[in-house]
């Protein structure tokens, strides 16, 4: 097994497995019951881990949680309000894009 992330957001590291889960390679979550140490422990000790089991898949698990660059263009809501391609919804008013 490899440590493949680690995070304070428990919810971040599931939604990372569940990436991995669906390409078919398999990862555990580890440390999930250490937040509630939070204050106890070192700040790293309390992370979230993100494993992969078979180190064979490494390479594959690297690449799909990679971050990707934004791209398009940017666009404007019908209250006028202009944003960039990565927001779905208007800060202004709240309407979806």
């Amino acid at each position: 097994m490899k440590r493949i992330f680690s995070s304070h957001n428990l919810q971040v590291v599931h939604h990372l497995r569940n990436l991995l889960e669906v390409e078919g390679i398999r990862a555990v979550v580890r440390n999930e019951m250490l937040s509630s140490a939070m204050g106890e422990l070192p700040p790293a000790e309390c992370q979230v881990e993100l494993w992969v089991v078979d180190e064979s898949h490494l390479k594959r698990a690297t690449e799909i949680l990679a971050p990707r660059p934004v791209t398009g263009a940017d666009w404007t809501c019908a209250c006028g309000e202009a944003s960039g391609p990565q927001f779905t919804h208007c800060w202004r008013c709240g309407s979806a894009r």
